[in-house]
């Protein structure tokens, strides 16, 4: 507050004790109320008003759908642990989306399944931090048939469309002594940009040349006509919920949420394996030892068909994007809110963060992840200077 103000607003006190004649002293107390109005309405606007001793901050994010339900629990458990003084929007939106948001700073950090190519990393100056571990798996809705098991090369022939029945010889082979019906299936996909398709695609175009040449690995995919489309990874759960004999790809949590049925599948050493903490932690640990810096090439990253008897083979990272210098005069952020953002990151890789990745189904980090994240989040500066010790 400057000196006017103060002079104002004591002013303003004083003409609400002191006798005057009229109408005047009305007049004192009105405009005394008005100037405390304006001091606390431009506190807030400017974000001097705070909880505690630290300035009140409010950080944006965007993107991946995948992570969303944990990203979500870690708003809410920092917020209560700042004491109102830390508030987390994240949006979702799809990978490509944040992806798109975070390159054209409209917000302060971005989630995405997909990694990005080495170009538009050094581009945008953006660094990955790994922040879980997740499953992607397929689901299905067969009245009757409560569990059903998939290899590579099926899955991909039946979102490739060729194999459109559920008695299928290729899944009867799979699936001996269930009885299966003789109904088409409905495949269902999804309509964003979206780090699950990049993950679900790129491990069919591991495991069968065929897609690979046809489709290949994307976060969009130009998939078969009578292909289902929907939004999110919660809109895809809703739509194989709603739709008998149906097929699609979600992340684990969204399945086990929803109390939605996921196929067993097979895996890179010929296992048939269910998706879950222990088989995506097992799927991951083979692929911890090879992680480049923050700042360096991940677009060949993946964990996918990892070998491994207890390997569950659709496994994935998902990441937190951020500017590597978070001062930039096209943006809003300042210093107070780039502490803000490196605290919050720092508590969500490390424990208290992590707690809460089991209990919603993502596997915890690896700590040679956590201490990879660590090195990055020291090496983000603002204004040329480094925020973490």
């Amino acid at each position: 507050m400057n000196e006017v103000e103060k002079d104002t607003s004591q002013e303003g006190k004083r003409s609400i004790v002191m006798p005057h004649k009229g109408g005047n002293r009305m007049m004192y107390v009105v405009v005394a109320i008005a100037v405390v109005a304006i001091i606390i309405v431009a506190a807030f606007a400017t974000g001097i008003l705070s909880t505690g001793s630290k300035e009140s901050v409010t950080l944006t994010g965007a993107g991946a759908t995948f992570p969303m339900p944990l990203i979500l629990k870690w708003a809410d458990e920092y917020y209560n642990t700042t004491d109102g003084g830390v508030k987390v929007n994240y949006g979702g939106g799809g990978s490509g989306a944040g992806i798109t948001q975070i390159e054209e700073m409209q917000v302060d950090f971005a989630g995405t399944d997909a990694p990005l190519s080495a170009a538009d990393s050094s581009t945008y100056g953006l660094v990955h931090i790994p922040e879980t571990l997740g499953a992607v798996v397929v689901a299905f809705n067969l009245p009757d048939v409560s569990g059903l098991k998939l290899d590579g090369d099926t899955t991909a022939k039946i979102f490739m469309k060729n194999i459109t029945t559920w008695n299928d010889p290729a899944i009867a082979e799979l699936n001996p002594g269930v009885s299966l019906p003789d109904e088409s299936i409905a495949t269902v996909v999804r309509s964003d940009s979206s780090g699950t398709t990049f993950v679900f695609t790129g491990y069919l175009a591991i495991v069968s040349s065929e897609f690979d040449e046809l489709y290949g690995q994307g976060k969009t995919v130009a998939w078969p006509d009578g292909t289902l489309a929907q939004s999110g990874n919660s809109g895809v759960a809703q739509a194989v919920q709603g739709t008998s004999y149906s097929v699609g790809y979600i992340e684990l949590a969204y399945a086990l949420e929803n109390d939605i049925s996921f196929a067993q599948m097979e895996n890179h050493d010929g296992e048939f394996v269910t998706a879950s903490l222990e088989t995506t932690a097992a799927a991951a640990a083979a692929a911890v030892p090879i992680l480049p810096a923050g700042d360096g090439d991940w677009s060949g990253v993946h964990v996918l068909d990892a070998p491994g008897v207890d390997s569950y083979p659709i496994v994935t990272f998902t990441y937190i994007l951020i500017y590597k210098e978070l001062y930039n005069e096209d943006t809003k952020m300042n210093k107070t809110a780039a502490e803000a953002l490196l605290d919050f990151l720092w508590w969500a890789v490390h424990d208290d963060g992590q707690a809460f990745a089991s209990p919603l189904q993502y596997a915890p980090l690896p700590d040679a992840v956590v201490e990879l994240n660590e090195e990055t989040l020291r090496s983000i500066t603002y204004e040329g200077e480094p925020l973490i010790d």
